[in-house]
């Protein structure tokens, strides 16, 4: 699944600024406007509104803000683009006073918490009659709707109302859709492996539905799709090639290579800084489904993923070569309604944990498939909604509390991730 972000990047140089009331850090500089002794905070007015690099709109995308937070106010300056002032919330972020508020109350940010299944918002699909949206609850169904949206659709939502018996929920586009017209998502609850201390990576997972353990040459058990299995000696056998996956002792378990996948240790691509570098970045094995994040030449983390089911070369696989992150989004809306050849058309509001990396091709949370191990995608990285989230929050660039959206600066580059 793909989705397009445009942005310019640029900095800037910041200076001290006096202002003795605060603990915050003093960022300014001569051409600076005062701050109101009482302010403390910056309040955005809608969400994802956007933060240049610079004061003026020509600076520069730096990232966007929730709607309902209160990010920190270091400072205020003239500058394109904005009627009022440009407010200083963050290193090299800014925001324009025509679309923030001013407050008194301390800084404050709360953004959407992940549930058990580590998604940041629930998640419903569209029902086979479709469904009704309505942006005030109090006429809900009296009146003719404001959105129409088709089978299968996916949306998210953030509240929970119930009227009159009746259960309705809040998308996070802001229509109120009757929870009989929805069903809710049920995301995979598979989670990779945190490799400890200097671990290598003798782990796998089983990718058919069901595989056997043998012992002796005979079966002794089966286990279940998504297992973890310890991948200890590979011998050649006249059925394929046999991995041993108990620890040493008597007798040992053996399973079919074929029924697992394993991810292989690899050097650092010269993006990420080659042999010696000690920075983290991502390895996407098509061939295995597997994904490694490492730090250095030390692996870190291992799970599985779903790639681009098309086949090399196409617009639904995933091309291999290296490339930085350039932009982070906790959620962000794909489809391709656009396409009007399409054969089927989808629509997924708030895709999480979006990482762009090749142009539209990016790392993200699937919540819709269980499919990790096998090819499945448009395009993207699929990972589970919990590996998503790991990995989320092990790149750069990060996103600082009250942020939706971040994008690299020169103190702090996006993570190489080499697909191949």
């Amino acid at each position: 699944m793909r989705g397009v972000l445009l942005a310019s990047l640029f900095a800037v140089t910041m200076a001290p600024k006096a202002r003795a009331d605060s603990s915050l850090p003093p960022w300014a500089d001569a051409a600076d406007l005062p701050v109101p002794t009482w302010a403390r905070s910056v309040a955005p007015k809608k969400k994802d509104e956007p933060l240049f690099v610079g004061p003026a709109r020509t600076e520069g995308h730096r990232g966007s803000v929730f709607e309902g937070v209160r990010l920190p106010l270091y400072g205020a300056a003239r500058g394109a683009g904005c009627g009022g002032r440009w407010l200083l919330v963050g290193p090299l972020a800014w925001i324009c006073s025509d679309e923030a508020d001013l407050s008194g109350d301390e800084p404050e940010a709360r953004p959407p918490r992940a549930a058990d299944d580590g998604l940041p918002y629930r998640y419903f699909f569209v029902g086979p009659e479709g469904a009704s949206g309505f942006s005030d609850l109090a006429r809900a169904e009296d009146d003719a709707p404001d959105a129409d949206l088709e089978p299968g659709f996916a949306i998210a939502t953030t509240e929970e109302r119930t009227v009159s018996g009746e259960t309705w929920q809040k998308s996070r586009s802001g229509y109120w859709i009757s929870a009989r017209s929805i069903d809710a998502a049920r995301p995979s609850t598979f989670r990779g492996e945190v490799l400890r201390g200097h671990e290598s990576l003798e782990v796998g997972w089983v990718t058919a539905d069901r595989a056997s353990e043998y012992s002796q040459g005979k079966t002794t058990g089966t286990r279940a799709r998504f297992d973890l299995v310890r991948w200890h000696e590979e011998r050649p056998s006249p059925s394929g090639l046999m991995v041993r996956v108990s620890d040493d002792g008597s007798p040992p378990r053996w399973m079919r290579a074929k029924d697992l996948a394993r991810p292989l240790l690899s050097a650092p691509p010269a993006e990420a800084g080659g042999p010696q570098t000690k920075e983290r970045w991502i390895d996407v094995d098509n061939a295995s489904q597997t994904l490694v994040a490492y730090e250095g030449d030390r692996p870190v983390f291992a799970t599985l993923v779903s790639t681009g089911r098309g086949a090399p070369g196409t617009d639904t696989a995933t091309p291999p070569g290296a490339h930085r992150i350039w932009v982070k989004l906790l959620s962000t809306n794909m489809d391709n309604l656009d396409v009007e050849d399409a054969e089927h058309h989808y629509s997924i509001e708030d895709v999480p944990y979006v990482q762009f990396f090749d142009k539209a091709v990016a790392l993200h949370g699937a919540f819709w498939h269980r499919d990790f191990g096998r090819p499945h995608s448009h395009g993207c990285v699929n990972l589970a909604p919990r590996d998503a989230a790991w990995l989320f929050r092990f790149t750069g660039p990060h996103l600082l509390p009250g942020w939706s959206a971040s994008m690299p600066m020169l103190f702090e580059k996006g993570t190489v991730v080499r697909v191949r």
